[in-house]
């Protein structure tokens, strides 16, 4: 239902667009991309060919349309890109470096690694201009391969287009994800087990995974896209391998065992990866996040054949761009979708990060992580410098683009309001979302591990709880702890009988502790935890039936 109805309002917001006459456009301070069709009309599919030259002369002189195309002269083949976008009157291409005698061409373009494929972003309602750039930025910094971008404007058969995102596309290579050529031929020992590239998207091509979504009974189960090898070149028993490996990947997370780091998910993922990949779209608050256009990547076993998250993809609804499924607020996790917009026929958040976020050791992990970043790469001074960097780029071919595409000021699906009027406006509005949203993250990340901050306030070295209580089924022991300490713990029925004892390793922070309490009869129990120092502590919990 929400798919039918994004689709009838960009419909309806397209045909409400006020059509512009074309600029008179001479040069710009950014690169100019000039196509020329020939007439043809670029459809949806199958491209079409047509000649494609880029004006960027050498250091930094203006760019005018009739310079010499230095950066590149030849053909292309192009073709509209994207799903809803397409409904926009801004559209945004996928292009293809040919030959003059035909085939594909290689060639590296702005200094980027050579490619053949390349695209031409259209941030038609992102009047931030950066979205996009903005994450891919963040990944990078935290040392993640993420598509490299150029901001171009574009004439196509004479009309001016404004500003574009001319930027790579995910492929397999040693300048961009690198994992191992597989050989079409590979079917047993190591060659099979590596490269590959997989996603979860709108239109998936793969195979469904074995494990529903939490929060949504009802909704879609995840379905994976084959990215590399693609759906028609990936062989039979190279489809096979990557589901098991897949599967057994989810089979170890969603077991009781999954923080084991022989038998658990440890042994089939790179977590410090998802960690990575976590607070990308948690900081920037994706809707569309962990459930469409995630990407994932594994090597061969010889080198490292764990699963890794990433490359980061797609972020035109990120950073407070989407006015549906809370998608712009400031406080929510993003891992949390499916308990929002639990029928959402696009695609929900797998399991996966839910499950993650219950490991102590991937928390511990995680705020680490934070804590390290929010000294550097997601410091305010360092975001706020960034986006001013970006706005002074565009700075001038800004004021063409919303010229030619008048959106300021207007509710452009699916923006959020309050609207701002100028491109200002939009700059102070996103840094302001922004701060707010990492203050958020600040307070509301779980205080787990050895970088958890703990309250002075508390005189102890322990904090103890259950969750829930009462429970029903199988509860939970919640125990904080100050350092890395052994505790003995027991429980006891109202009759006095010890339904537990053992002793526990606590990490610093927040320590979750299962009990298999099902066949428990209902009544109150008391839990008690002792430390070698002496402390003790008791809690009462109910269980009900």
């Amino acid at each position: 239902m929400l798919r039918k109805l994004t689709i009838f309002l960009c419909f309806f917001l397209t045909f409400q667009e006020v059509f512009t006459q074309p600029l008179h456009f001479t040069g710009s301070d950014l690169p100019i991309v000039v196509i020329r069709t020939g007439g043809q009309e670029i459809p949806d599919d199958p491209r079409i060919t047509a000649d494609m030259g880029i004006i960027h002369n050498p250091d930094g002189a203006r760019n005018r349309l009739s310079d010499a195309f230095g950066e590149y002269d030849g053909k292309i083949s192009i073709e509209i890109r994207g799903q809803s976008s397409q409904m926009f009157p801004m559209k945004a291409y996928g292009l293809g470096l040919r030959k003059a005698a035909g085939g594909s061409l290689d060639r590296s373009i702005f200094g980027f690694p050579a490619a053949s494929e390349w695209i031409l972003y259209a941030p038609y309602n992102d009047k931030t201009l950066m979205r996009n750039v903005l994450a891919y930025t963040l990944s990078r910094d935290m040392g993640r391969w993420a598509a490299r971008c150029r901001y171009v404007e574009l004439v196509i058969d004479g009309d001016y287009k404004g500003i574009y995102v001319f930027m790579e596309r995910i492929r397999r290579d040693a300048g961009r994800v690198d994992v191992s050529k597989l050989s079409p031929t590979a079917e047993s020992g190591d060659a099979l087990t590596g490269g590959y590239i997989f996603s979860l998207d709108k239109e998936p091509n793969g195979w469904w995974s074995s494990f529903p979504p939490w929060h949504a009974p009802d909704g879609p189960v995840p379905r994976f896209s084959y990215v590399y090898p693609k759906a028609e070149d990936i062989s039979t028993a190279q489809k096979a391998y990557l589901r098991r490996y897949v599967d057994s990947f989810e089979t170890a997370l969603f077991g009781p065992h999954h923080q084991d780091p022989e038998t658990g998910v440890r042994r089939y993922a790179d977590l410090s990866s998802f960690i990575d990949y976590f607070l990308v779209n948690e900081v920037s608050r994706n809707v569309d996040a962990y459930r469409l256009s995630a990407y994932f990547h594994k090597d061969r076993n010889s080198i490292d054949g764990r699963i890794m998250a990433g490359p980061v993809w797609d972020y035109d609804l990120a950073f407070r761009n989407a006015n549906f499924c809370r998608g712009s607020d400031v406080e929510g996790w993003a891992y949390r979708f499916n308990e929002v917009c639990p029928t959402d026929g696009a695609g929900l958040v797998p399991f996966w990060w839910e499950r993650l976020m219950s490991d102590t050791q991937f928390l511990a992990a995680l705020h680490c992580r934070w804590k390290a970043l929010r000294q550097t790469t997601l410091s305010p001074t360092r975001l706020f410098r960034m986006i001013d960097s970006v706005a002074g780029v565009v700075d001038e071919a800004q004021k063409r683009h919303f010229m030619r595409w008048p959106v300021l000021g207007r509710g452009i699906w699916p923006n959020s309001d309050p609207i701002p009027k100028s491109y200002a406006g939009e700059i102070i509005q996103l840094k302001t979302w922004l701060n707010a949203r990492l203050a958020w993250i600040d307070r509301s990340l779980p205080q787990v591990g050895a970088c958890a901050a703990w309250p002075a306030e508390r005189t102890g070295t322990l904090v103890l709880s259950a969750f829930p209580n009462p429970f029903t089924g199988d509860g939970m022991v919640v125990a904080e702890s100050l350092t890395d300490q052994p505790v003995k713990m027991f429980i006891a029925d109202g009759s006095g009988r010890i339904r537990v004892s053992r002793t526990i390793a606590l990490r610093a922070g927040r320590n979750a502790i299962p009990l298999q309490a099902e066949a428990w009869p209902s009544g109150i129990y008391v839990i008690c935890l002792e430390s070698r120092t002496g402390e003790r502590f008791v809690q009462r919990m109910v269980k009900l039936r």
